[in-house]
C-alpha cells in the first residue's frame, strides 16, 4: 500500500517526464532555450488561473468564470489606465497610473470572486450553476466597458509585467512563481489551509468543530477571482492591449491542470506543487503538438482525452481506497 500510494502521487511528475523524453526524441526544436522560455511564458496565466482553482476544488466546489473574470479585470485596469474613470456627478475624470489600474482590475477581480461565493454560501446556490451564471456576467460586463473593442497602446510600463524580463527570465514567470511560493505556504502552514482542506474532506464534520464552512468557501472564490485578475493583468500586458474575447476556454485549461496535478475533484485532496506539475504537463503538451504541426482541431480533441484519463485515474483510485 504506500508503495501503491507513492506512484500515486509521484504519477504527475512520471507523466511529465515521459512527455519530455517523448517530445525531445520527435522534435529537435523542444530543447531550445528560446523553446523552453516560450513554455514557461504560456504556462505563466494557466498557473495563476489554477492556484486559484485548486483552492476552490480543494473545497470540493468548481469555478467556470475564472477565464470571463480574467477577460473583465484585463479590460476594466485598461480602460482605467487609457481613459480613467468619468464621474460625471462630481464632473471629474480619475486618471491612473499603471500600478492604480492593476490593483483596480484585481480588486474587481476579487469583487467579482466573493459575488460567487456570496451566491454558493447565501443562497446555497451549487458552484456549478453560480459560476456559470458569472461567466455570462463578467463577459457581459466586458463588452459593457469596452464597446466589444480590444483596448491598445497601454505603454511599456504596464507591458513590462507581461512582456519585460529580469535576469533573462520573463516578468510573468516570476510572478507566477511568487504566487506558487505564496499559496503553497498558505495551503500546507496556515490556518486557513488546514480549514480548506477539512472543508472538501468532510464539510458537515469541519462544520460541527465550530469552523465557519461558508466563511472559508468565501475566502477562496475571492482568491481564485483576484489570482484570475492577475492572469487578466499579464494576458493584457503581454499583447499591449485587452480582448474582450480574451481567456475563453481558459476554464478548461485550468481544471485539466489541477485535475491532472493529482487534485481530487471530490476535494479535500490535492496540492499546488501537484498544480504546478499539471500547468506543466498541459504547456508541454501544447506546445509539443505545435512544434508537431498537429492541427489545433485535434490538440482539443487530445486535451479533453487527458483530462478523462486524468479524473478516471482519481475516481479508480479513490475507490481502490
Amino acid at each position: 500500500m504506500p508503495m501503491r500510494s507513492a506512484l500515486k502521487k509521484l504519477q504527475p511528475l512520471i507523466a511529465l517526464v515521459v512527455m519530455l523524453v517523448a517530445m525531445t526524441l520527435l522534435s529537435d526544436k523542444f530543447l531550445t532555450i528560446a523553446n523552453q522560455r516560450n513554455i514557461l511564458l504560456q504556462i505563466s496565466v494557466n498557473l495563476c488561473l489554477s492556484i486559484g482553482m485548486t483552492l476552490i476544488i480543494l473545497t470540493g466546489g468548481i469555478d467556470l468564470s475564472v477565464g470571463a473574470i480574467l477577460a473583465f479585470a484585463g479590460a476594466f485596469a485598461a480602460g482605467l489606465l487609457k481613459h480613467g474613470l468619468v464621474l460625471k456627478y462630481f464632473g471629474v475624470v480619475l486618471q491612473f497610473t499603471p500600478f492604480g489600474a492593476m490593483v483596480a482590475g484585481i480588486v474587481v477581480g476579487l469583487g467579482l470572486g466573493l459575488f460567487n461565493g456570496m451566491a454558493i454560501t447565501r443562497f446555497k446556490l451549487p458552484p456549478f450553476v453560480a459560476t456559470l451564471g458569472m461567466l455570462s456576467i463578467a463577459r457581459g460586463l466586458t463588452l459593457l466597458w469596452t464597446g466589444g473593442f480590444p483596448v491598445t497602446d497601454l505603454g511599456p510600463q504596464f507591458g513590462f509585467i507581461g512582456a519585460g524580463f529580469w535576469l533573462g527570465v520573463p516578468m510573468a514567470v516570476w510572478i507566477s512563481a511568487a504566487l506558487v511560493i505564496l499559496f503553497y505556504v498558505v495551503s500546507k502552514h496556515t490556518t486557513l489551509g488546514r480549514y480548506i482542506y477539512a472543508v472538501g474532506g468532510n464539510e458537515r464534520a469541519t462544520a460541527f468543530s465550530g469552523i465557519n464552512v461558508d466563511r472559508i468557501k468565501l475566502w477562496v472564490y475571492a482568491l481564485g477571482g483576484a489570482l484570475a485578475a492577475v492572469a487578466g493583468l499579464l494576458v493584457t500586458a503581454r499583447l499591449d492591449a485587452a480582448d474582450p474575447k480574451a481567456g475563453l476556454g481558459y476554464e478548461l485549461d485550468s481544471i485539466a491542470a489541477v485535475v491532472i496535478g493529482g487534485t481530487s475533484l471530490s476535494g479535500g485532496r490535492g496540492s499546488i506543487l501537484g498544480t504546478v506539475l499539471g500547468c506543466l504537463i498541459i504547456g508541454v503538451l501544447n506546445n509539443g503538438l505545435f512544434l508537431l504541426d498537429v492541427s489545433p482541431f485535434w490538440q482539443q480533441v487530445v486535451k479533453g482525452f487527458v483530462i478523462l484519463a486524468a479524473v478516471a485515474a482519481d475516481k479508480l483510485g479513490a475507490r481502490k481506497e
